[in-house]
């Protein structure tokens, strides 16, 4: 294990009390408070080998009509990195600004939220992405009061929705992917996406955390679209399934589902 460097955050973090979220979300809190990597995270991780470029995510659950969800978007296909990936509104940081800053400020560029509608209520440990170098702060928020939203600017922007954690649950919309990098990871069929990589494994860390978890069919296999098929590499590291998948983190030589 590489010793922990000044500014990373190994632990969870409380950000408000109880009373000003659901008590759903106040579990999830409660159990992020003081957690660290290994307590969260499916596979073992490292502490960042150094303070490379700071991002921060912002995971943000309402309640919606249909029970709690969580608002996710689809990045632009003609963008250079990542295009046209299901993502975490989110973005790097800007100057001095800390990760709740940089969380809100991202969404609202990304989205048009209205940042004073956002209760943020706990910060996960930082994530560090070995390829581009990004050190990722996670943010979980509260939308106490919600508003519309949409893509900004459709040219970082394709989608903005706000999902079920019913849907994101339900095991008939659940599955895994397989990237010619040799990436196997958890993945959802939700609102005309397919989520994958590093978001869909911060989702599933998620639906643990929340109690949503209900047993899904590990072998179904969903196929990733071309876009994602493209891309050099998922960026989930410690978010995949590893071992699990097989071994070197690729998958079991099963029938993948069309």
């Amino acid at each position: 294990m590489i010793a922990p460097l000044p500014g990373v955050r190994e632990l969870g973090q409380r950000l408000a009390p109880d009373e000003v979220m659901p008590a759903w979300l106040a579990g999830m809190v409660e159990r992020i408070d003081g957690a660290g990597i290994a307590d969260l995270l499916p596979r073992p991780a490292v502490s960042a080998p150094q303070v490379g470029r700071r991002s921060a995510v912002l995971m943000l659950f309402a309640d919606g009509p249909q029970g709690p969800d969580l608002l996710l978007t689809a990045r632009a296909v003609t963008l250079r990195s990542h295009a046209g990936q299901p993502a975490f509104p989110g973005g790097k940081q800007d100057g001095s600004e800390d990760a709740v800053a940089t969380a809100l400020r991202e969404a609202e560029e990304e989205t048009g939220l209205d940042p004073d509608s956002v209760t943020p209520v706990a910060l996960l440990p930082d994530l560090f992405l070995g390829v581009t170098g990004f050190l990722v702060s996670p943010v979980v928020g509260y939308w106490h009061r919600p508003g519309p939203v949409s893509a900004v600017d459709p040219a970082e922007t394709a989608a903005v929705a706000r999902v079920p954690v019913a849907d994101l649950a339900d095991p008939a919309r659940r599955g895994r992917v397989r990237h010619p990098s040799g990436y196997v990871g958890p993945a959802f069929e939700v609102a005309d996406m397919v989520v994958w990589g590093f978001t869909a494994g911060l989702v599933e860390v998620l639906l643990d955390l929340g109690g949503w978890s209900v047993p899904w069919d590990q072998h179904r296999y969903i196929v990733l679209p071309e876009l994602g098929l493209a891309l050099p590499d998922p960026e989930a590291g410690h978010l995949g399934d590893g071992d699990r998948g097989g071994g070197n983190g690729r998958a079991p030589e099963t029938s993948v589902r069309t």
